[in-house]
């Protein structure tokens, strides 16, 4: 990826991540939870102790903002700050993630992203 394309991108995913700075800040929780959560759905990397294919799809699941979005928008149709919260986080932590290179990953390791692989240039 060259290095223009690769600056919007990570332009794109910065501004995510404020959006869902901007989103937690309209919900009724301390501030520190967003950072005590952010990390959570990382917990989902667990997946890859059942194998590469395990891993990536569940991997894939917790980190897929279309989910996030979702769960947004149901903890606001229920009214529940629970589900908002979840859904803030998961889109926020997703974004976050792609900002550092961390992409959507392939079934044949957790290394080969969508963004291309963990710990190469990108280029």
């Amino acid at each position: 990826m060259n290095g223009k394309m690769n600056l919007l991108l990570k332009l794109e995913q910065a501004g995510q991540f404020l959006l869902s700075i901007l989103l937690f800040s309209q919900l009724n929780f301390a501030w520190w939870v967003f950072p005590l959560c952010i990390l959570l759905p990382d917990v989902s990397m667990i997946g890859y102790l059942f194998g590469n294919k395990t891993g990536a799809y569940i991997y894939n699941f917790f980190h897929h903002k279309l989910l996030a979005v979702i769960i947004f928008a149901l903890g606001l149709w229920l009214d529940n700050s629970i589900l908002s919260l979840a859904g803030v986080i998961l889109f926020g932590h997703s974004a976050m993630d792609r900002f550092f290179g961390y992409g959507l990953k392939f079934t044949d390791g957790f290394k080969h992203t969508h963004l291309g692989g963990i710990g190469s240039k990108n280029e």
